[in-house]
């Protein structure tokens, strides 16, 4: 299920990985557990010993919440939830949750999916979470990269 951290900085100056999409990083430990995010051990003190790409899994939605309130320069309304990645039949260790944005529909309408509590979503790479124009500070420190949740249909 890991990744060998070894090989991540043997190609760490390769262009093209430059250009490649960012894994979605959570952390495995030598006691068999992943966390999202990652941390340097585990919480029950297992050191960490790769990663795992939590892209090349699907999860379900536990909870989810729009807000209509958002700060500068992000989508208003804005889908949030909480989903919990099943990483198989060999994983046994608590669960992996994360937080983050349901994804936008792609007809342009600017609306994002529709979920509902125990729908399967896979995760998504957005290059922008949020409009750096729009904040009150410098445009570059409001660049935010990351990933969203879409619907598996």
């Amino acid at each position: 299920m890991s990744d060998n951290d070894a090989t991540d900085d043997a190609n760490a100056g390769d262009a093209s990985e430059e250009t490649a999409e960012p894994a979605f990083e959570a952390a495995e430990y030598t006691d068999g557990t992943v966390t999202y995010p990652p941390h340097t051990v585990s919480p029950n003190g297992a050191e960490r010993v790769g990663t795992v790409d939590l892209r090349e899994y699907e999860g379900h939605v536990l909870t989810w919440t729009t807000s209509t309130a958002t700060p500068p320069g992000v989508r208003e309304p804005n889908t949030l939830a909480i989903v919990e990645f099943e990483l198989g039949d060999e994983y046994d260790g608590p669960a992996v949750r994360a937080l983050g944005q349901i994804a936008g529909r792609e007809d342009g309408s600017g609306e994002t999916f529709d979920v509902d509590i125990g729908d399967r979503v896979q995760p998504v790479y957005a290059g922008e979470l949020r409009e750096p124009g729009a904040g009150i500070r410098e445009p570059e420190s409001q660049a935010w990269d990351g990933f969203r949740f879409r619907p598996v249909e």
